[in-house]
């Protein structure tokens, strides 16, 4: 009994609803374009605890999961880092901060939403009204 519990407990993160994210906002740009849906950018400074919990906590196994996943092509992408993304459009000095973005024009969708306005409630809300 003990075993089937390890390994339910092990085998759960693995079949839990997540956000499908990119690490490229190249590609995930283009995807966006392709797929005609809306890019989720998220700015996060690297191994950042706050980022990870906001990972855990807000970004899975929540019922707008789905929807975002349909909607939506998310990217993560780290202040500082190497990787090219335009820094001038996603300005920011709160970290994490979520940007929704039209692809096509490059438009925001809706003002960003820093660590503390990034919640679970708030993006079932926005999620559930996307999908009429």
């Amino acid at each position: 009994m003990r075993r089937l519990l390890l390994i339910t407990a092990l085998a759960l993160p693995l079949t839990a609803e997540h956000v499908h994210w990119l690490g490229d906002y190249k590609k995930a740009h283009q995807k966006a374009l392709r797929e005609e849906k809306m890019l989720l950018v998220l700015v996060a400074e690297p191994n950042s605890p706050k980022t990870a919990f906001l990972l855990k906590t807000v970004f899975m196994d929540r019922s707008y999961i789905a929807q975002i996943n349909k909607t939506a092509v998310a990217v993560i992408v780290y202040s500082g880092s190497q990787s090219s993304y335009p820094v001038e459009m996603y300005y920011t000095t709160d970290f994490p901060t979520l940007f929704f973005v039209n692809p096509k024009q490059e438009l925001f969708l809706s003002p960003p939403l820093s660590i503390q306005a990034i919640t679970s409630k708030r993006l079932s809300i926005m999620f559930s009204n996307s999908s009429k």
